[in-house]
């Protein structure tokens, strides 16, 4: 029913305005662009507009070069969003997940949906679309293109595979329902080449960024065997000594799952707040962002909301930290053996 509903806003709507998170993932870049491809074809103006930028792996994606990135090119952002008649949201469930373009939803009078896969989205959407038990966005994206029969182009197949692909991690966890691969005979069929997808977001990074992973496992690994937990911590001075770029961490938080000895796998990243996230958080300028990977039936997503503001999936979930690293490096240690299992 509620895709009909969403289908239906589309169906009614001239100037869509599309959103997701921010750091935009492969999942969120992939529904967001699937959808923009899909209204695009019906004859409406459409435009995807993101908080802040995507990493690089992913400007390959058909359609990413007409991407806004707000913080920006606000004005010119702004100037499409007050004309848009709807909007549509993929892969978050909450306005605080866009940041300041949150904000400036919020305050819009036309219809909101959302499509999403996480777990407790907030009510501010006239539609929603919220399957926490989906692999990605990306799939809900496809069942819903799939009720019209849409004629799935190259570039539609294309970027829903980079969405199932990136956020199942290569289809390496939450993805063991068969529907799924029934959807990705489909996307290939349509056009998708899984191989030259594959090289070009997991094959395209630096030499640098190959160097930080290697840092980060042999010098910031701290191993807790009892809980079976790995840490992984980085500065800002840190990720300077090695020229980071937008989307250079991507990945790193799965690796220590590669050892049959880890269960819990969690990352930290210095950053700089925002002037936004500074004025919400008492002017605090550092911001710490966080990753939780685990394995089996041992969730993380509770350790992530009730003790870092995140949440997400049992075995994927993100959080974050506003003040000095260290100080969010000590709440972890007090908090670890609390929500992770010794088995």
């Amino acid at each position: 029913m509620a895709m009909k509903t969403i289908l239906s806003y589309i169906q009614n709507a001239t100037n869509i305005a599309i959103f997701t998170h921010q750091s935009p993932d492969g999942d969120a870049m992939g529904s967001s662009l699937g959808m923009y491809h899909y209204v695009k074809s019906l004859g409406k103006q459409a435009q995807v507009i993101v908080p802040n930028a995507f990493p690089d792996f992913l400007a390959w994606m058909p359609g990413a070069s007409d991407v806004l990135v707000y913080d920006v090119q606000t004005s010119q952002s702004n100037a499409f969003i007050e004309q848009a008649d709807l909007v549509i949201c993929t892969d978050f469930n909450d306005p605080k997940r866009i940041g300041a373009l949150g904000d400036k939803m919020l305050l819009l009078a036309c219809p909101k949906v959302l499509i999403d896969h996480h777990l407790h989205p907030t009510d501010f959407a006239d539609a929603m679309v919220s399957i926490p038990e989906a692999s990605s966005t990306c799939e809900l994206v496809y069942e819903l293109l799939s009720t019209v029969n849409c004629q799935l182009s190259t570039d539609i197949a294309t970027v829903l595979y980079t969405g199932l692909m990136t956020d199942t991690g290569n289809f390496s966890y939450n993805s063991n329902r068969p529907q799924i691969y029934g959807m990705i005979a489909q996307l290939i069929a349509a056009g998708a080449d899984k191989d030259a997808i594959y090289n070009a977001v997991f094959n395209q990074y630096s030499v640098d960024r190959v160097k930080l992973v290697g840092y980060c496992l042999y010098q910031k690994m701290r191993v807790f065997p009892e809980h079976h937990t790995a840490l992984i911590y980085l500065s800002r001075k840190e990720l300077y000594r090695f020229n980071f770029q937008k989307g250079d961490a991507e990945g790193i938080v799965n690796m220590p799952l590669q050892s049959k000895d880890i269960h819990y796998a969690v990352f930290m990243r210095e950053d700089k707040a925002t002037p936004d996230e500074m004025e919400k958080n008492g002017g605090i300028k550092t911001k710490i962002k966080l990753s939780f990977r685990s394995q089996g039936n041992r969730p993380v997503n509770v350790f992530a909301q009730e003790i870092f503001a995140g949440g997400g999936h049992a075995n994927a979930a993100g959080g974050e930290f506003y003040g000095p690293l260290s100080e969010a490096v000590q709440r972890f240690l007090d908090n670890y053996t609390k929500y992770l299992k010794t088995d």
